[in-house]
């Protein structure tokens, strides 16, 4: 990967969640991975020392599926670090545009660090995704050639501890993704009922033992760190059972709950296949099953010529579809990828392209 007797090492980055893994690297360019240096804080890091790199998943199969062309306008609903928004810049020559959104400031500091010398090419919007429609009308990106929306969590959510995303580390109850919201997993662990926190759980995070744990959190109010939250849940599931740690399902309701990331997927769908020009495409990658479900869902919806319940005699809706699918069956990682990045194995591609 790197030139003999190179002593460079990286720490990699994954978007799905963090994986670190050291490796030789001399540098960057097509056909290779796709790295950004920055650090914890989003400052960026420089010289012969190690480096954190976020590495985008699946992004060759996404920037295929997009079919990335020449002087085209792409829109990045969830850039992040910008892994995904380079990918998108490398794929083709002359470089397309790309309007990269994202709710999380430190995330897009860092992603205008990384694509620096693409400053012509690139527009940036501190902005919820589920507003795509109205960002690129604003922006000039109406009618793009294609959408990506990447639903991972980024490495500088997860790795940053005071930000509350992970249990690994102990931190203040958090997980927003864009500092200026109020609402955080602090009021939401403190301030439901157990009725409203169990059906959270159960809704957001699928954990079936929902009631038990809502109740246990109940009991020990106030409380306040990830790490204390994540005892109490583990307590209360029965402790840890195999690799997955039985906080997980939690950590994931309540972030989904505190960020409204259901429906933001509904609305961001909608506005980025309303936004896209004629035989645009739009690939999804999602994380979990409650996000895959959603994607299915609406893809199905939008390639019908019809939507109308199975029980009526004839059509009514006057639903016409605005979508084809492309990939009838799943995208999954690769191998390779799955075996450099374990946590990568849940992710999954849709993609579908614009009538007409």
């Amino acid at each position: 990967m790197g030139a003999k007797g190179c002593a460079c090492e990286i720490v990699l980055f994954y978007h799905a969640d963090i994986e670190q893994t050291t490796a030789p690297y001399c540098g960057a360019g097509k056909g290779k991975p796709f790295f950004a240096s920055v650090g914890g804080d989003g400052t960026a890091s420089s010289g012969r020392e190690s480096r954190v790199h976020h590495i985008p998943v699946m992004a060759r199969e996404a920037t295929s599926a997009l079919e990335v062309r020449a002087g085209g306008r792409y829109i990045d609903c969830t850039a992040g670090e910008g892994g995904h928004s380079l990918a998108l810049l490398r794929a083709a020559d002359p470089a397309p545009s790309v309007l990269c959104i994202d709710r999380d400031g430190q995330a897009l500091a860092a992603a205008r660090r990384r694509l620096g010398e693409y400053a012509g090419k690139v527009v940036f919007a501190r902005a919820n995704y589920a507003d795509v429609a109205r960002l690129a009308a604003e922006h000039g990106f109406s009618g793009a050639d294609g959408a990506l929306l990447d639903l991972g969590l980024s490495s500088l959510q997860l790795d940053v501890a005071e930000r509350g995303f992970s249990f690994r580390q102990e931190a203040p109850l958090d997980m927003r993704f864009d500092a200026r919201q109020r609402l955080t997993a602090h009021d939401i662990v403190n301030g439901y009922s157990i009725d409203k926190l169990a059906d959270a759980l159960y809704g957001f995070g699928e954990e079936t033992r929902s009631r038990r744990i809502a109740r246990a959190i109940a009991r020990r109010r106030p409380v306040r760190t990830t790490t204390e939250l994540a005892d109490i849940v583990a307590g209360a599931a029965g402790g840890r059972r195999g690799r997955v740690h039985p906080a997980t399902k939690t950590f994931q309701a309540i972030r989904i709950a505190v960020n409204g990331e259901l429906d933001n997927l509904k609305q961001g769908l909608d506005g980025a296949i309303e936004t896209l020009g004629a035989n645009g495409r739009l690939a999804v990658i999602t994380y979990h099953s409650i996000e895959d479900r959603i994607v299915k869902t609406a893809l199905r919806r939008e390639s019908a010529d019809c939507v109308c319940p199975p029980e009526l005699p004839e059509c009514v809706c006057e639903h016409t579809a605005a979508l084809r699918i492309v990939n009838r069956r799943v995208i999954k990682p690769t191998a390779d990828e799955v075996k450099a990045n374990p946590r990568s194995r849940s992710a999954r591609l849709r993609v579908a392209a614009r009538v007409g």
